[in-house]
């Protein structure tokens, strides 16, 4: 074989091999800062739409235990009440064994005493009415008693199945955060923001009433850590920190965004006070509006809460605390 086609076939093996590493090479790579920066991004959004999931399961849990405590509370004096017209009837199944059905009869039939047949027949149809009443009155009671027994093993049962949802959930969180706080690590170098001070976010615009007291608890917040599920005083998201802020100044919310939303009433960007909230795309993040185009919220996981422009992300809506 000639020098040259030997020089041409190692050139054709070489060019070769480095098109079969080459691929193998540009899949080790390592990903960007700007990279890591995007897939961290996409999997706090995804990881805060599961926790507000699991807060609104919460929710749920909670105004189920009240809905069982209530029908518990009835329970008790249904029982009672039932009970008691189940002795009425006996006492009358009792009386009507012993007297007999001649008794009637023979009660018409009796000569003597003043009493007329027609008056006698009208006592004996009032005490029958009374029987009737009390055996209906016992029917209903039962059935009212079965209805909330009924209702009880039905939110009970319903209960069970969500408590069961909330450490599945609880799991797939964890786990998600875990993968989350390793592509910060690998972005920043650490897990999570390091603590900071509201100093830089500067005084609480003076506002006065509920809504000056919610903006004030906000501002307050600036710098501590975003802690799934939590509602202050130390760590918060997103929906935890609105509703602490505004549980400051005497209102009640549900601890998930969503549920927030239907509870605060529909205003206009042009409307927007400080103290109202505004929901992002999906309903899946509130944040407290404090003014000059700038909210404060609990971003994410790995972040802390801070004050920054409304605009974000895409707006869904505002709402005004009721």
């Amino acid at each position: 074989m000639s020098s040259l086609r030997i020089l041409l076939r190692s050139l054709a093996v070489a060019g070769l091999s480095a098109a079969l590493i080459a691929p193998a090479s540009v899949a080790r790579a390592e990903p960007t800062p700007a990279e890591l920066t995007k897939q961290i991004e996409k999997s706090s959004t995804e990881l805060e739409r599961i926790v507000e999931s699991y807060n609104k399961l919460n929710e749920e849990i909670k105004a189920n235990k009240a809905t069982a405590a209530t029908l518990q509370a009835k329970i008790g004096p249904l029982q009672e009440q039932a009970e008691r017209s189940r002795s009425d009837v006996g006492t009358l199944a009792v009386t009507a064994y012993k007297t007999g059905g001649l008794r009637t009869a023979e009660a018409l039939l009796e000569q003597g005493g003043s009493t007329s047949v027609a008056d006698r027949l009208s006592t004996l149809d009032q005490l029958t009415r009374q029987r009737q009443e009390t055996i209906a009155g016992f029917t209903n009671d039962q059935r009212r008693l079965i209805d909330q027994k009924t209702r009880l093993d039905a939110t009970l049962a319903r209960e069970a199945a969500q408590a069961r949802q909330l450490v599945a959930g609880k799991k797939k969180i964890q786990a998600d955060l875990a993968r989350l706080y390793e592509l910060r690590r690998q972005a920043y170098g650490r897990a999570a923001e390091a603590p900071a001070t509201s100093s830089s976010a500067g005084s609480a615009p003076a506002i006065s009433g509920a809504a000056g007291t919610a903006v004030r608890y906000a501002y307050g917040a600036i710098g501590k850590p975003y802690v799934w599920g939590a509602d202050g005083p130390d760590g918060y998201d997103c929906s935890g920190l609105t509703l602490a802020a505004w549980r400051a100044a005497g209102k009640s919310l549900p601890h998930n965004a969503a549920m927030q939303w239907d509870a605060t009433s529909r205003i206009s960007r042009s409307s927007l006070q400080p103290g109202d909230l505004i929901f992002y795309e999906g309903l899946g993040h509130v944040s407290l509006y404090v003014g000059g185009g700038q909210v404060i919220d609990a971003p994410s996981a790995g972040r802390n809460v801070l004050k920054r422009d409304m605009n974000m992300m895409t707006i869904a809506g505002y709402g005004r605390v009721r």
